[in-house]
């Protein structure tokens, strides 16, 4: 007998969220302040975040990598994860946004565990390198750079560690692959990441089914 993959039921995702997701005033005050500076509504969802977390713990990250701030509700969760000795690397192309992330990351008291950069990602990870290697990459940025992301992720991440990359269910398109002619570019992008991934001897890999897909590879050998 086949098994479902993940389980559409808005009972059980019901049941998830009362059983295991509590937003405490912190993070109702993040998301009230990411509203009232006009930030779009795009941060992961309350149980990604919690996935964040618990992968953080899982490795026992001490350095993460995030590529794509927002506001900081995912850093949030990463830090948690990390407790007091973590430290985060965050990467966010919009001023505005990096600047209510500097807000909610220090209302959060993880302002001393946080290195903010401003401006393309490409651009400023090589700045970080010599921290590394890091335990987390994860990655919600701009689609169509995702395989430049995961190449960087894959020179700088320790063995062991885990990268990380959300939406890669490409906002329900991704099953269009091999389907359709012409596929947007950041389809085929987010494809070339899963596949890559999927296919790598170098990592072990697997997508949770959550609403927008949620790749995880965690690394077994260097390239």
């Amino acid at each position: 007998m086949s098994k479902e993959f993940g389980n559409p039921s808005s009972d059980i995702e019901g049941y998830v969220k009362e059983l295991f997701w509590t937003e405490d005033e912190l993070l109702r005050n993040v998301l009230r302040e990411c509203r009232e500076a006009g930030l779009p509504d795009i941060q992961v969802s309350e149980l990604d975040a919690r996935h964040l977390e618990v992968l953080a713990r899982l490795v026992r990250a001490r350095k993460a990598v995030e590529i794509g701030t927002l506001g900081g509700y995912s850093g949030i969760f990463l830090l948690r994860g990390m407790e007091s000795e973590g430290h985060l690397y965050t990467f966010e192309f919009s001023p505005l946004h990096a600047q209510v992330a500097h807000r909610n990351f220090k209302m959060a008291k993880f302002d001393r565990q946080v290195t903010q950069y401003v401006g393309a990602a490409l651009e400023n990870l090589p700045t970080i390198e010599p921290e590394g290697p890091f335990d987390l990459v994860f990655i919600d940025a701009d689609k169509g750079n995702y395989p430049m992301y995961l190449e960087w992720a894959e020179r700088n991440l320790r063995v062991g560690g885990v990268v990380i990359g959300d939406n890669t269910f490409a906002f329900g398109k991704i099953s269009e692959v091999g389907k359709v002619n012409e596929l947007a570019p950041s389809v085929k992008a987010l494809h070339q990441f899963n596949s890559h991934l999927a296919k790598s001897p170098h990592f072990c890999t697997t997508i949770f089914p959550t609403g927008e897909g949620l790749t995880v590879g965690v690394k077994l050998s260097h390239p």
